[in-house]
């Protein structure tokens, strides 16, 4: 068992402090620090590269750069859970464009956050190259 954890201290107002055990981060809504779902969806997008990236390493392909931005639209009624969620992932300076489509698409079959999430929004990705 991989056991994970974190530590939260807020004020009174939402103003506080996430800690892991690399890092400090701060939370909120005003400028300068994430707000929950900021988190969330960075969780994902970390989550599925560092997926793709073993992924990508055991297929030998190479690439200068990943470029990954995450929209999710959230439910009006409560819980207000995310409905939908777009990953879209740019690769820049492929060796060759083969290979990474299906390493996306495993990506997303073992991302625990990714599959964490599919269980209440409808979740779709694409993947380009530059």
């Amino acid at each position: 068992m991989d056991q994970k954890h974190v530590a939260l201290n807020f004020s009174q107002t939402f103003s506080g402090t996430l800690t892991a055990p690399n890092t400090t981060a701060a939370i909120g809504a005003v400028e300068g620090t994430l707000a929950p779902y900021d988190m969330l969806l960075g969780a994902l997008g970390a989550c599925l590269y560092a997926t793709f990236l073993e992924i990508v390493n055991k297929k030998r392909l190479t690439f200068e750069e990943a470029v990954i931005r995450i929209d999710g639209v959230k439910r009006s009624t409560v819980p207000t859970t995310l409905e939908t969620v777009n990953v879209a992932m740019t690769i820049k300076g492929a060796s060759k464009e083969k290979g990474f489509n299906q390493a996306l698409q495993l990506a997303t079959e073992y991302c625990s956050v990714y599959q964490t999430i599919s269980k209440v929004a409808e979740m779709s990705y694409t993947l380009d190259f530059q």
